[in-house]
């Protein structure tokens, strides 16, 4: 039994096989990203829940893909920033929605409680 060390080691470039695909980034990772930074700059008006949904939804279509892949698909970066921006605009989005119910409650709390009648009525 042979104890040299593999081939790489020793200096050489170990060759892959002829049909083994390049690795690419996911085309999946762009998209989580940009529907993530989409929903990080529109959160604060509502709209942001949309845009991370889907990013949300493709970041883990597109994290089973490259695991499925066998490391042939790469942009694992690319997901995460993307999903970090998602949740950041859903949260956006709640903050925002939260603001609105706050100050909703508090303009109807200024009112008069009840119907005003003239001084003609009983």
């Amino acid at each position: 039994m042979s104890t040299s060390p593999p081939a790489a080691v020793q200096g050489r470039p170990t060759l892959r096989h002829p049909l083994d695909p390049d690795p690419v980034r996911s085309t999946k990772a762009g998209a989580v990203f940009a529907c993530g930074l989409m929903a990080a700059l529109t959160g604060l008006l509502l709209g942001g829940v949309v845009p991370a949904t889907v990013a949300l939804l493709l970041a883990r279509q597109a994290r089973r893909q490259a695991y499925a892949s066998g490391g042939f698909l790469t942009g694992a970066v690319w997901v995460a920033r993307g999903e970090r921006l998602a949740w950041a605009g859903l949260a956006l989005a709640a903050l925002a929605l939260a603001v609105v119910l706050v100050a909703g409650l508090l303009q109807a709390a200024g009112g008069p409680a009840g119907h005003d009648f003239g001084p003609e009525f009983d």
